[in-house]
């Protein structure tokens, strides 16, 4: 067992449960590291969704869809609610939130990672930390062991790979997964940053740094064409936005970098029609018309936004409400609701919560986990081109994938 995160930790316990003998190998000095700050701490383990609406969250980052059809096997024999069940006999009695996310009761993800780590233990697993696997040993397409930075070869009857994605290298998940399935004749899909916070240009960002909108609609434009949106919550930074919406976004924007202008497009005002805005900014106008344009916005926006929105419309600051024309209105009202930021990048890699692409799942048996490639080779968690958006969806996929990469690969041995 080659890692010891989420994925890892389950395929270990699984493979013991079901009668293999388990040697579980983790690069760091600590098993469950990422596990530990999920969630911003509080590890968001599944989600109640059925299963056809689960997957689609699957789809944004405009993946293929046999990658969605490529966890449905897994989905069969693991899925939320065995993994419920699953948590509370270790202990971990868990809670469902708003929009269907499941958390531990006591919202403390550490829990959640020394649960895993007593449940490996009293399966009998072996624990090896500070064991960097290096390279894979193999003989006319079968596996037979792994080799350790340190010189020390290991025998092994099977092989499971869940060493994560490259983002949060200091919990161990630097990328090795992929270097040794590429050796072994994987195809890698290229890697790239997913749920990842976005740079935006110019100044406004730094100047409305800071400021959580709540229940706007953002969407993603290409030359002007629309290709994602998403409705919620987003924050401003100093390099440009971040918030669940953006992290949800990132994906496909960042697929799209440098082919063209890349856009996002803010509605303030998402629960109105252009044409009950405009209504609304008539009667504002009407009532408070001795009201400056300053202080007409206080009602409208959020304080760091008024300034950004004065110097956009073209509006002199102190212009009475009643002496803005009806050309004036109209800009006011496409800013409320078309709010552009010129999006010019990403952060890096090692800040994105997740790692998009990875192995190739065509290359993946979705019954076992099992390489199509190397016999006695199998692949669990991040490490395989799998990604969804929030919401509890990725980290079901690491224990669904690490369980059936589990108990394959104990019947794999098992059949000699």
């Amino acid at each position: 067992m080659v890692g010891g995160g989420a994925a890892g930790l389950m395929a270990a316990g699984q493979a013991a449960a079901a009668g293999a003998l388990v040697l579980l190998l983790e690069r760091t000095a600590r098993l469950g590291a990422k596990l530990r700050i999920t969630g911003k701490g509080r590890c968001n383990l599944t989600n109640t969704s059925p299963l056809e609406e689960f997957l689609e969250h699957f789809a944004f980052l405009d993946q293929d869809p046999s990658s969605r059809s490529f966890l449905r096997n897994a989905f069969a024999r693991f899925f939320a609610p065995e993994l419920i069940a699953f948590f509370e006999e270790l202990g971990v009695p868990t809670v469902v939130e708003r929009g269907g996310r499941v958390f531990p009761a006591s919202e403390d993800a550490h829990q959640v990672a020394e649960a895993l780590v007593r449940f490996v233990r009293s399966q009998g697993v072996e624990i090896r930390l500070r064991s960097r696997v290096v390279r894979l040993i193999q003989e006319d397409n079968r596996l037979c062991g792994v080799a350790l930075e340190q010189g020390e070869s290991i025998p092994a009857g099977a092989v499971i790979i869940a060493t994560g994605g490259a983002s949060y290298p200091k919990t161990g998940s630097t990328g090795d997964g992929y270097r040794l399935a590429q050796e072994a004749g994987h195809r890698i899909i290229p890697i790239r940053p997913a749920l990842v916070p976005l740079i935006i240009a110019g100044p406004e960002p730094k100047a409305m740094m800071g400021l959580s909108l709540r229940n706007v609609e953002v969407r993603l434009l290409l030359d002007g064409q629309e290709f994602a949106r998403d409705w919620g919550e987003m924050l401003f930074t100093h390099y440009g936005v971040s918030g669940p919406i953006i992290l949800t976004l990132s994906g496909p924007a960042v697929a799209r970098l440098g082919q063209g202008q890349l856009e996002m497009s803010i509605n303030l005002k998402p629960a109105l029609t252009p044409e009950e805005l405009d209504a609304r900014l008539r009667r504002d106008l009407d009532r408070y018309g001795k009201r400056i344009f300053r202080n007409l916005l206080k009602e409208l926006l959020p304080h760091k936004m008024i300034d950004v929105v004065i110097a956009r419309s073209g509006i002199p600051p102190d212009k009475p409400g009643h002496q803005i024309t009806g050309a004036e209105r109209q800009r006011l009202r496409d800013l409320l609701q078309d709010f552009r930021l010129t999006i010019i990048g990403h952060r890096p890699l090692e800040e994105a919560i997740i790692t998009a692409g990875g192995v190739d799942t065509r290359e993946i048996d979705p019954r076992t986990m099992a390489s199509r490639l190397v016999r006695g080779l199998y692949f669990a968690g991040e490490v395989l081109n799998v990604q969804a958006d929030t919401g509890g969806y990725n980290l079901q996929a690491a224990f669904s994938t690490g369980y059936v990469a589990g108990r394959s690969a104990a019947q794999f041995v098992a059949q000699g």
